[in-house]
């Protein structure tokens, strides 16, 4: 038996022990977590700037400070969330009483993504602790610092026999993807999601899929310079100012109409500077790429002829210290690689339509996404746009809040992914509710059973049509159906 296979038995019998489904080690737990996030701050910092070269600020924003808020509102929330739900029954089940009990799916697999490897860690880490689960955990090996700074901490601060971190490339992903597991939680690219999946058949085990896809964003003409300003601040904070790009929620291209598109351009070359400086590279403001073989695949993406044409801001790619320039790109082919794929990285482009209302129709051409943002103040526009697309989520006049927002659901839908989390979704998402259906022995409605006769029927016509009041009115000839 290899270690994996040993520490999967270990897993399995301290799940069988049913200690992780009382609240008392559940809370401990995320108790446990919050004093890791606190405690080990400054190692947290170290690693990400390590991998992806991210500043304090960000460091704190998108991943510790989110995640430190959502243990806050697990722990909140959590003897709610334990708690079965009471549900009808139909007149037929007279007298009985019935309820939905959440109970822990088992041993969980959490496979993370490296842009944000302390979030898409322990955010569904949290969710799985507090359904009472048993849990796995692989790291990105394409973060090495942050899966180092996870293994150590969390084998310190949590149940070591409830929750293990096991690290490695991807021949170890596919070795913990072929064994039994009761839930895979996946957080990464559409072609790694597949592998995912197939795997998981063999076992008919759930899973939870988060991909992402080529966002767009809607930018409608605003008329105040406060709406403008406003709108490029948060276009190109979840553009750029965001793991550099390199994050499936944020704005992959936009979408404009042709009289507003050189305004547009405008407004974005003198935001830039305004948020990165005069040198994006010296402000220290901006993630880099995670790795060379990303670098190079961007830098291929801007180096086809027509697309390098229709660059109108940057391009500027420094290969040994992995940063890209924030790059803007006024209509490349639609055909390039840059408007098929996803971006994930600080290439923006731009897109023009004759009309705004035209942007439904050719996001509607394209795989489901993530998210749309749009930037309007039109409420018919806003309208259609819930209306006639289908995405994970829509947000108006802002960018990746919807992230960061526990009582909303995060997940895609399509070729983004399924399944969902954050907050209590988060908790549903590792539970299985079970209804428990509690009868009494006392009393019984005998057209229920055999033998079948015109009256069985008639009753049951009524039984499941009406009340359990007007079904004994009906029986006793003082109403009539």
């Amino acid at each position: 038996m290899s270690q994996c296979e040993k520490d999967l038995e270990e897993l399995r019998e301290t799940f069988k022990s049913g200690k992780t489904r009382e609240e008392s080690w559940r809370r401990s737990q995320l108790k446990n977590l919050l004093r890791l996030l606190e405690e080990q701050e400054d190692d947290i910092f170290k690693a990400l700037k390590q991998d992806l070269g991210k500043h304090q600020v960000e460091a704190y924003r998108d991943e510790i400070g989110t995640l430190i808020k959502s243990v806050n509102y697990a722990l909140d929330g959590l003897k709610k969330w334990m708690c079965g739900k009471k549900a009808k029954l139909p007149i037929a089940a007279f007298p009985a009483s019935a309820e939905l009990v959440p109970e822990p799916l088992g041993l969980v697999l959490i496979i993370s993504s490296w842009n944000f490897p302390f979030g898409l860690s322990l955010e569904p880490l949290i969710g799985a602790i507090a359904a009472g689960n048993v849990v796995v955990l692989k790291p990105s090996e394409q973060a090495p610092a942050s899966s180092s700074v996870l293994a150590k901490t969390i084998s310190t601060y949590l149940d070591n026999k409830a929750i293990k971190v096991i690290e490695g490339d991807n021949s170890v992903g596919d070795k913990l993807l072929q064994l039994k597991w009761d839930k895979i939680f996946f957080t990464g690219s559409t072609k790694v999601g597949k592998i995912v999946m197939a795997a998981a058949a063999n076992h008919l085990t759930p899973v939870t899929l988060e991909l992402g896809g080529k966002c767009p964003a809607i930018v409608d003409s605003l008329s105040s310079s406060w709406d403008k300003n406003i709108a490029m601040k948060r276009i190109l904070s979840a553009k750029f100012g965001t793991c550099a790009g390199q994050v499936c929620l944020g704005i992959d291209y936009i979408l404009v109409e042709k009289t507003y598109a050189n305004e547009l351009v405008k407004l974005i070359k003198h935001a830039i500077p305004n948020t990165f400086g005069e040198n994006p590279k010296e402000s220290h403001s901006m993630s880099r790429i995670i790795n060379r073989t990303h670098f190079l695949r961007l830098k291929n993406l801007l180096d086809e002829p027509m697309v390098k044409a229709s660059i109108v801001h940057g391009g500027l790619t420094d290969e040994d210290n992995l940063f890209i320039e924030p790059t803007v790109l006024l209509d490349p082919p639609v055909q390039a690689a840059i408007m098929t794929e996803e971006v994930f990285g600080p290439l923006l482009p731009i897109i023009t339509l004759d009309k705004i209302e035209d942007s439904i129709e050719f996001i509607n051409a394209r795989p489901k996404t993530l998210t749309i943002y749009a930037f309007t103040k039109d409420e018919a526009l806003k309208k259609k746009i819930i209306s006639r697309t289908s995405s994970g989520s829509v947000v108006f006049n802002d960018t990746i809040i919807q992230y960061a927002a526990d009582t909303l659901p995060f997940g895609g839908v399509g070729q983004s992914g399924f399944g969902r989390y954050h907050g209590k979704f988060s908790f549903d998402t590792f539970s299985h509710e079970k209804a428990v259906v509690r009868r009494s022995f006392l009393t019984d409605i005998w057209f229920r059973y055999p033998p079948w006769n015109d009256k069985s029927l008639q009753l049951f016509r009524t039984a499941y049509r009406y009340d359990y009041l007007s079904v004994v009115l009906i029986t006793l000839g003082l109403k009539k159906p």
